[in-house]
């Protein structure tokens, strides 16, 4: 698989066939929008709120570089791993690095939902 991707990515900004160095923190999330270059992924955190002495579940997106060579085979719903590199852009901060899970074909389908007109019966 790496030989193939060798010839087909020629991106300056993938971390296998280019110059980007990662380093830093990393995170796993599932992918929530994909654009050409770009992902937007998402996970959950708990953090702990001192006043009420509870936990609160928060929710935390991350915009990341998709690199060519990854283009194709990360789609929506996938659960991949994100790494810190440098400031790409204003919001691109972070590179994927692999995709750890697909999403099942099955959850991928969206059932029609019926709709009725006003004043039709059933």
């Amino acid at each position: 698989m790496e030989a193939e991707n060798k010839a087909s990515c020629a991106d300056k900004q993938c971390p296998f066939h280019g110059h980007l160095k990662l380093r830093g923190r990393s995170f796993k999330g599932y992918v929530t929008k994909k654009f050409p270059r770009r992902v937007v992924i998402e996970f959950e955190r708990i953090i702990f709120i001192p006043k009420f002495e509870r936990h609160m579940k928060k929710k935390t997106k991350i915009h990341a570089r998709l690199p060519d060579c990854m283009k194709h085979s990360i789609e929506i719903g996938d659960y991949i791993e994100v790494r810190e590199c440098r400031p790409l852009s204003k919001i691109i901060h972070f590179c994927a690095f692999k995709k750890i899970r697909s999403v099942n074909c099955t959850e991928k389908k969206i059932q029609p939902v019926e709709t009725k007109a006003k004043g039709e019966k059933k």
